[in-house]
């Protein structure tokens, strides 16, 4: 028997008003051409809905490349598709209320190289409220060293921010673009998905001098 394919959605929804990083504006999500609108450009019978949408590339769950942090990084017309589609995955669970501090101690055990290492903390279960933008979990300069060291592809996390937001150094951004790792924040249902077997995707649009774009993230399992 044909074994099929579970596809499991890891991205929050992006909504009018939705604030993913605090002091970034949130997104407007309205009407271009209504439907009511476009009724007068049409036979009788006949209506279409044009959206506008104003927002920050940095809203909902999003991708970040090295342009994000370097001027002369690759933007996301550089990053081949290869690069965040069906790889394969593994998850770190690190429960936030056991520790907010990631280190390499909970990855050294691991096949890491050329996978998308997804950290599971729980912190998306705070999503959408004042708790989620305070004392997130976050990775250690030393762990993402470990992870440049490993030959990770990708490193995703379902927090605030990869990095301490607490003061205004960004290690973990710097290590990880710096050696052309991605890096997808924001990510949520973590919990549904097993440690091994699965691939990730996370693939954003195919703009020019842009480092951070919303993506649809996913992950694919046999079953």
């Amino acid at each position: 028997m044909k074994n099929r394919e579970l596809l499991i959605d890891l991205s929050h929804t992006i909504e009018n008003g939705l604030v993913t990083y605090k002091g970034l504006p949130a997104p407007i999500i309205c009407d271009y051409l209504s439907r009511e609108e476009s009724r007068k450009h049409y036979e009788d019978g006949t209506e279409f809905h044009i959206g506008k949408i104003e927002m920050v590339a940095n809203t909902g769950t999003y991708l970040d490349c090295p342009f994000h942090r370097y001027a002369d990084g690759k933007d996301l017309t550089q990053i081949g598709l290869e690069r965040f589609t069906d790889l394969d995955g593994i998850v770190i669970s690190v429960p936030y209320a056991h520790t907010l501090t990631i280190t390499e101690a909970y990855i050294e055990p691991c096949e890491l190289k050329n996978r998308a290492v997804l950290f599971h903390t729980g912190w998306d279960q705070h999503w959408n409220t004042d708790a989620y933008h305070e004392n997130n979990p976050y990775l250690t300069k030393s762990c993402a060293e470990y992870l440049r060291d490993a030959q990770v592809a990708l490193v995703g996390i379902d927090s605030l921010n990869i990095d301490d937001t607490r003061n205004r150094r960004r290690p973990v951004h710097t290590i990880l673009l710096g050696a052309d790792i991605l890096i997808v924040e924001h990510l949520c249902n973590l919990h549904s998905l097993p440690k091994n077997g699965f691939t990730f995707s996370a693939i954003p649009p195919k703009f020019k001098g842009v480092g951070t774009f919303p993506v649809r993230a996913m992950a694919k399992l046999n079953t």
